[in-house]
């Protein structure tokens, strides 16, 4: 399945001139708030009207502004999931779950009530009331019902971002079931680095409503961590490698990237499975030398690739590894004293414990 995307909008001030193609499997619109992000996904749900534009999904035509076509929303068959999870407080979740299969033609409904109830684990929930449930229960409640009305497209607009981190750890394995285990290409908005590279397969950086860059995840996050993160804690590199090996013992898995590899703590890992690695530039710290008797069992030969200062006294160094960047955030006082300059040999160390695989 394909969504080809192109308008443009203004909204104020705000000038959207987008476009780019969306296949099978996750897609992130990303970027910081302002970006276009929702607006684009309200154009693509059928909630708004671009000014110009081109819509196509799966070969239907949704919106040709030249032509004066635009499909109603609920004739697209497109469902959404909203930061909040919207759920009717006088019905039970099971009532919730039933909602939306009552507005999908009977041809089209998919008897696959039990299969979401388990994939979101949410079967002890059925006779309560939304009011009796957390905000990670009413979000899963809320993409089941979304599930239940057999969308040809799943629309998730910023899902995680009205919970505590605590709920967002509760529920980003369910989305990774609901990736895996669903055949139901989704659009995924949202300005956080870790849910785009935990989630996405490719991603759409929006800026100042125009697509800056668009494809795979890891092409995409480590070309514009640094300037794009919604939140400097974020900014890092996303490497791509398979499990190795897995020390059932020490609970350590092995994980080759290229010619390097890494070792993350943590829950077994199957091996040969294909995973991500989020490392954060806070993590890494810089030698000069090959370091000796330290705890961080990941020291990874590289060359400083380049540095950027910014005015809170840091450093950002930019470290190539094979092929990979790596990135580093030290104190413009380390940087100084280490004598950084771009081509320096230099070895990254990254904490064991510091690192999840997706």
């Amino acid at each position: 399945m394909m969504l080809q995307f192109q308008a443009k909008q203004r909204l104020g001030a705000f000038d959207l001139d987008a476009h780019f193609v969306s296949e099978s499997g996750v897609t992130a619109l990303f970027g910081r708030s302002g970006s276009g992000k929702t607006s684009v996904i309200r154009i693509i749900a059928g909630l708004s009207r671009p000014d110009q534009g081109l819509i196509v999904f799966d070969g239907d035509v949704l919106i040709d502004t030249e032509r004066g076509i635009f499909v109603p929303k609920h004739k697209r068959r497109f469902a959404t999931v909203f930061q909040e999870g919207r759920l009717f407080p006088h019905l039970s979740v099971l009532q919730n779950l039933n909602y939306g299969r009552w507005f999908t033609p009977k041809q089209d409904r998919a008897d696959n009530l039990t299969k979401i109830v388990d994939l979101l684990g949410i079967g002890a929930l059925l006779d309560r009331r939304p009011g009796k449930l957390s905000g990670g229960e009413k979000q899963r409640v809320a993409i089941g019902r979304a599930l239940l009305s057999s969308p040809r497209l799943l629309l998730m607009d910023e899902p995680l971002a009205a919970l505590d981190d605590t709920r967002k750890a509760e529920i980003l394995p369910y989305l990774e079931a609901l990736r895996d285990e669903m055949n139901i290409p989704i659009i995924y908005v949202s300005h956080s680095v870790a849910e785009v590279a935990r989630l996405a397969d490719r991603v759409v950086l929006l800026s100042e409503g125009k697509v800056a860059m668009a494809g795979a995840a890891t092409e995409v996050l480590n070309a514009t961590s640094v300037s794009i993160a919604a939140s400097k804690r974020e900014a890092g590199a996303i490497v791509e490698g398979k499990v190795l090996n897995y020390d059932a013992v020490h609970r350590l898995a092995t994980i080759g990237f290229k010619t390097y590899r890494l070792y993350v703590s943590g829950a077994e890992i199957a091996e040969g499975r294909a995973v991500r690695v989020h490392i954060l530039a806070k993590d890494v710290m810089v030698s000069t030398t090959h370091p000796e008797n330290l705890s961080a069992l990941n020291i990874i030969e590289g060359t400083v690739e380049g540095i950027t200062l910014d005015d809170a006294g840091a450093a950002d160094i930019h470290i190539e590894c094979d092929g990979t960047t790596l990135l580093a955030r030290i104190t413009r006082l380390s940087c100084e004293r280490l004598g950084l300059k771009q081509g320096l040999p230099v070895f990254a160390v990254i904490k064991t414990v510091a690192l999840e695989p997706y």
